[in-house]
């Protein structure tokens, strides 16, 4: 009887311990691009706050369908405002919560030859370009932007690899399952990859913009690390990775 009880007891004080871990934790979707920034953002608010956050990286567009379809996060990070106009507009995500945190810019991977960025993409030597997406992913669509501006895109489309998003593209070059990649500078900072960052007039600018789901029961929560991503250390950090501050 007396080992029972002990039992029960500590499953008890399992229960509670573990209600109270998910009571101090947020949810949080968030652009492929902020994979290494919010990462270390992340732990950081953890320190200060005992808020832990959990992330789910993804392609923006296939994020924001997941929250219209009622998906259980508390905070999005998109890469690209429209997104989170989009979800203001079906009632998905609070209607004062929209923040500028970030602008981004992109880069091309793994070319070390000599030349202008138009001779290195055209260059024989690369027989595979990857992008994100286009359709779904902000980053896939600054990089067809580029190429079209550049006056390339027919020229190198038969070269293209599409991934689902830009981290997945970053991990196609580093694997070697795509010669080059045109990805987010915050992904390749501090890597050891050569890369070249794209003059910015040749695609449409990548203003990135969080929002909290309508459907969160921890708003709250969700706020205290919105004031730390657009506060002074969430802004430098996001500096540190390449990124522009709006």
């Amino acid at each position: 009887m007396r080992i029972f009880t002990m039992i029960l007891t500590l499953f008890l004080i399992t229960g509670c311990m573990n209600d109270t871990a998910e009571d101090k934790t947020i949810y949080v979707a968030a652009a492929s691009d902020l994979y290494h920034a919010l990462t270390e953002m992340g732990e950081e608010f953890a320190a200060e706050t005992s808020i832990n956050i959990e992330f789910t990286f993804g392609s923006t567009g296939l994020l924001t369908q997941q929250i219209k379809e009622g998906a259980p996060f508390d905070l999005f990070a998109a890469a690209h405002e429209m997104y989170i106009e989009e979800l203001l507009n079906s009632d998905s995500v609070l209607a004062d919560s929209k923040e500028y945190y970030a602008i981004g810019r992109i880069v091309l991977m793994g070319s070390d030859e000599e030349g202008s960025l138009k001779e290195k993409l055209l260059s024989s030597n690369i027989r595979t370009i990857t992008i994100a997406n286009p359709e779904h992913a902000p980053y896939g669509k600054a990089a067809k932007e580029a190429l079209q501006s550049l006056g390339i895109w027919e020229e190198v489309e038969h070269k293209i690899v599409y991934a689902e998003n830009i981290r997945q593209a970053y991990q196609y070059v580093e694997s070697g399952n795509a010669d080059v990649g045109i990805v987010a500078l915050a992904l390749v900072t501090g890597t050891q990859y050569p890369y070249e960052v794209i003059d910015e007039e040749y695609h449409q600018p990548i203003l990135q913009a969080l929002g909290i789901p309508s459907q969160t029961e921890k708003e709250e929560m969700s706020k205290q690390f919105v004031q730390f991503i657009v506060g002074p250390r969430g802004q430098a950090i996001l500096k540190e990775y390449g990124f522009d501050i709006p």
